[in-house]
C-alpha cells in the first residue's frame, strides 16, 4: 500500500502494521495476548527493522541514510542501548515520539518521522512496540552525522512544520462503518502510514490533506491512487484481487509489485494475517472515489502513439504483447495494471531503467531501459500509459528519463553504488558460495548459460529443497552478479546488464519448464 522510499527518522513502521488495542473493535483469538510478542508482531510488519538497519549492518542499530526534502537524515539506533539507542526512554517518552513528534529530550523530529499519522495511534500499541524493541540485545551505535543545511538544521524552526501540518489526535472509529472498515482504517491512517507515499507532497514533505490517497510521487518512484476510483485508483480491482495482491505481490489483472511496494510486501504485508489484509482492503473500498485525471484514449491513427509505439515494439512487445496483455502467469499486464495507469509516469521509467527480480511465477524484468535512450524510455512510457484503455496522460520526457536514470541503481541493471549485493538468505548464500557452485558460475557464459542454469538450479535444490521458484531465480542472479561485473570483455553497463538479463532468464525459462512453483 504505500511506502519505504521515505523511510522515517526515528521509528519507521512503515509498511502495513497491525494495530491492537482498539478499543470499539473487538481483539481477535489470533492476536497473542504477550506484550512483547505482541509488540515483535507490531514491529516486524511495521517493517521497523528494514528502516533502522543500514545495509549489512546490525538490525535496528539505525545508520540508514534517506533522501528527504531536507535533506540526508540518517536513522537512529532503536536498540535498547542507554547511550546510543533508545534505552533510557520513558513510556511516556516513548509515546510523546508518537504522537507529537518530539524526542526524549524535547528535540523537534524531522516530519520523515510520520508522526502525522502516528498521532493517531493508541498509547497501547505504541507500549507494545517498546516493550518488543526493549527485549532486544542492546547495540552500541551512535547516530550518523545528518547532512542537512540551514536554516533546516535548526531544530526549533521545526515547531512551524508542526503548527502548520501536525494534528494531533487519537483515531475515533465511524459509528456508521463496521468493525472490519474501521480498523482497516485505523491500520492504514495510523501505524501504516499509507499515506506517506500514497498522498500528493508539499514542498516541505507534508501530505496533501485535501487529497488523501489519491497518488504521488516519491524519491523517483510514484504512488498510486489507492482510493475506490475506478478510473485511476483501486475501485476496478475485486475484493479477492486486491487481497491477493497484498498478500503475495501480484494478482491477475493488477499486475506485480515493484520498487517500495516490493519491499513493502516482502517485508510487512506478506506477513500479515489474512483478517488483517482483509480490513484494509475493506477500508480502501470504502473510501470516496477520486479521479486523479480524465481518462482519454488517444484516437486510432494517432501519430504521437504511433511514435511512441515504435519504441515499445522494440523494445517491449516480445514479453508484453502487442495487446499488453503480457504472458500469463510469466509476464504481468500492462493493460489496466494500476502503476502502469497512476498518476505520474515515474514508476514505469524506473522499471525500464531498473528491471525487476522475479516475483512468484513471474519472471526476472531485464533493465531494458540501460539499452534505450533517454527518449525512447519516454515515448515507450508513454505509450503503455496510453494504450488499451489505461488513458494515462503523456507526460514522461526526455528529461524526466535521464533524471530518473541517474537514481535507479539496481542489480539487473548493474549499476548498483556498491557492486552486487548479498544474498539475504543464509542458506542459499551458503549453497551458492560453496566452491562447487561458483566453480560453474565462474565458468557460464552466452555460449554454456542454459546448460549451466540446469546445474546451478539442481545444486541449489539439493541444498535449499524447499525454495521457492523465485528465490533460486534471485539468489543465482545475485550470485553471477560478480562473475558479470570481473567481466573485462563487456566494456559498458548496457552489455554487462543484458548478460545478466539473459542469465536470469534462463534460470527462469529452465525452473518454469520443470513446473517449479
Amino acid at each position: 500500500m504505500k511506502k519505504k522510499v521515505t523511510k522515517t527518522a526515528f521509528l519507521s513502521c512503515a509498511a502495513a502494521s497491525v494495530v491492537l488495542g482498539l478499543a470499539s473493535v473487538p481483539v481477535r483469538a489470533d492476536q497473542a495476548p504477550d506484550l512483547i510478542e505482541r509488540g515483535k508482531y507490531l514491529t516486524a510488519m511495521g517493517d521497523c527493522q528494514a528502516c533502522h538497519t543500514a545495509s549489512g549492518g546490525t538490525p535496528f542499530a539505525g545508520g540508514l541514510y534517506m533522501n528527504t526534502p531536507f535533506g540526508k537524515i540518517s536513522t537512529p539506533n532503536i536498540t535498547p542501548d542507554k547511550d546510543t539507542g533508545i534505552g533510557n526512554y520513558t513510556d511516556e517518552q516513548f509515546i510523546r515520539v508518537f504522537h507529537a513528534g518530539v524526542g526524549k529530550d524535547g528535540e523537534y523530529l524531522y516530519p520523515v518521522m510520520p508522526f502525522p499519522w502516528y498521532t493517531k495511534v493508541t498509547d497501547a500499541d505504541v507500549l507494545a512496540i517498546k516493550a518488543y524493541l526493549f527485549s532486544l540485545p542492546p547495540v552500541s551505535a551512535p547516530r550518523k552525522p545528518l547532512e542537512i543545511g540551514f536554516p533546516f538544521n535548526i531544530r526549533t524552526a521545526l515547531a512551524a512544520w508542526d503548527a502548520a501540518f501536525l494534528r494531533e489526535g487519537r483515531f475515533k472509529p465511524d459509528p456508521a462503518k463496521s468493525d472490519e472498515v474501521n480498523r482497516g482504517a485505523y491500520i492504514v491512517e495510523g501505524l501504516e502510514h499509507c499515506g506517506e507515499c500514497h498522498d500528493s507532497r508539499n514542498m516541505l514533505g507534508a501530505g496533501a490533506i485535501s487529497k488523501p490517497l489519491q497518488g504521488g510521487e516519491i524519491d523517483h518512484w510514484y504512488a498510486p491512487n489507492i482510493t475506490s476510483d475506478k478510473a485511476e485508483g483501486i475501485g476496478k480491482y475485486s475484493d479477492a484481487q486486491l487481497f491477493q495482491y497484498l498478500k503475495t505481490g501480484s494478482a491477475p489483472g493488477i499486475g506485480v509489485v515493484v520498487g517500495p511496494m516490493a519491499q513493502t510486501m516482502h517485508e510487512s504485508l506478506g506477513k500479515l494475517t489474512d483478517d488483517d489484509l482483509h480490513d484494509i482492503v475493506y477500508y480502501l473500498k470504502s473510501t470516496p472515489p477520486k479521479e486523479g485525471y480524465k481518462e482519454t484514449e488517444p484516437a486510432p491513427g494517432n501519430t504521437t502513439l504511433a511514435a511512441n509505439g515504435e519504441s515499445y515494439l522494440n523494445y517491449c512487445a516480445s514479453c508484453h504483447g502487442q495487446d499488453g496483455k503480457g504472458l500469463g502467469q510469466a509476464v504481468p499486464n500492462l493493460a489496466g495494471n494500476g502503476s502502469v495507469a497512476s498518476g505520474g509516469p515515474e514508476t514505469v521509467m524506473r522499471v525500464i531503467l531498473g528491471g525487476a527480480l522475479a516475483q512468484g511465477t513471474y519472471s526476472p524484468m531485464p533493465a531494458i531501459g540501460a539499452r534505450m535512450t533517454d527518449q525512447e524510455v519516454a515515448d515507450a512510457t508513454n505509450y503503455v500509459r496510453a494504450a488499451w484503455g489505461n488513458g494515462a496522460p503523456a507526460t514522461a520526457g526526455a528529461g524526466l528519463a535521464g533524471e530518473i536514470r541517474k537514481n535507479t541503481q539496481t542489480i539487473m541493471a548493474m549499476n548498483l553504488p556498491g557492486g552486487c549485493a548479498k544474498i539475504a538468505d543464509a542458506s542459499m548464500s551458503k549453497v551458492i558460495s560453496a566452491p562447487d557452485v561458483q566453480a560453474i558460475l565462474q565458468k557460464t557464459n552466452d555460449q554454456n548459460v542454459l546448460e549451466n542454469a540446469e546445474q546451478l538450479i539442481q545444486k541449489v535444490k539439493s541444498g535449499v529443497p524447499n525454495a521457492k521458484q523465485a528465490d533460486i531465480i534471485n539468489s543465482l542472479t545475485l550470485g553471477y552478479c560478480p562473475v558479470v561485473a570481473a567481466n573485462t570483455s563487456l566494456a559498458t553497463q548496457a552489455q554487462k546488464s543484458e548478460m545478466l538479463d539473459e542469465f536470469s532468464e534462463r534460470v527462469y525459462t529452465q525452473l518454469s519448464s520443470k513446473g517449479q512453483d
